[in-house]
């Protein structure tokens, strides 16, 4: 009997990354992840058929909005066809018999330095320089046997690399997580769903953005997320990307058949199950 072929899940990172982690937790199967070094990357490898879905980092709760993977979604066009929020915990690691005093560097991934910026200001004269990867800084700790630097990465990491936890969660604030969006090239439209991912251009005029949202505040539709990018080339016009909620399908529906009066260029990134927050 033929084995099953795994699906290919592109993360950003390498093996025991918090996107590796994130990809494990959502599909709950065995799968293979396609490591990819920037989101760049991790687009291109969805797009060009090496991947079979992407998991990609959009928002932390300390660290904010990924704003460059906003762009990326409007360049790829894939759809969202499911979200995970992921407990997000940071350690410092550093090769075993290392003190703290010994630390020179620290090194990790842009947002995980973010996400740890209280931490690291009580440290004095040490280096912060930024990588691709939580894991892969880590991984160059532990190859190179870097002596006074330490990475900022998770407990996989410490364990798969053999480094020591010199200090456990030292994340800014406790109570953090990453949420993370699943991509496909096409969905199928078939998803259970309670929650979108839009796009859309308004004119700019007094109350044209407060008109298409109060369209969702009059259909019963809670409005979760709201971010503005701007429009490359067309200085002072944005796109505005929302996340929203629905009880019922028919408030949604008829939602956007007001909104798609109010706007332009709406486009739906994605229809999909709302996930839970659960703290750990």
């Amino acid at each position: 009997m033929a084995k099953r072929k795994k699906t290919k899940v592109a993360i950003q990172g390498i093996a025991t990354s918090f996107h590796e982690v994130a990809a494990l937790t959502y599909f709950q199967e065995p799968i293979e992840t396609v490591e990819c070094l920037s989101f760049h990357e991790l687009c291109e490898s969805l797009k060009n058929g090496t991947s079979d879905y992407a998991v990609m980092a959009i928002e932390n709760s300390i660290a904010g909005s990924i704003l460059p993977n906003y762009f990326l979604l409007q360049s790829y066009h894939f759809s969202i066809i499911g979200e995970l929020y992921l407990p997000i915990h940071m350690h410092l690691l550093a090769l075993p018999g290392v003190k703290l005093d010994d630390i020179k560097s620290i090194e990790s991934h842009p947002m995980a330095i973010r996400q740890c910026t209280e931490f690291i200001h009580t440290l004095n004269g040490v280096e912060v320089r930024e990588s691709d990867d939580t894991a892969l800084s880590a991984k160059r700790v532990k190859e190179l046997k870097l002596k006074n630097t330490a990475a900022i990465a998770n407990e996989f990491a410490a364990k798969k690399f053999g480094l020591q936890i010199l200090e456990k969660r030292i994340e800014t604030h406790k109570k953090n997580f990453t949420r993370f969006l699943v991509l496909t090239k096409r969905s199928n439209g078939k998803l259970e769903s309670n929650k979108a991912s839009l796009c859309f251009e308004v004119a700019n005029e007094v109350g044209s953005l407060a008109e298409a949202l109060m369209t969702f505040k009059n259909n019963s539709i809670n409005l979760t997320k709201i971010q503005s990018i701007p429009i490359i080339g067309k200085p002072s016009e944005y796109s505005i990307h929302i996340d929203v909620e629905w009880k019922r399908r028919k408030s949604y529906d008829e939602a956007m058949r007001q909104v798609l009066r109010q706007v332009k260029n709406l486009n739906v990134l994605g229809e999909y199950k709302k996930a839970k927050i659960e703290y750990r």
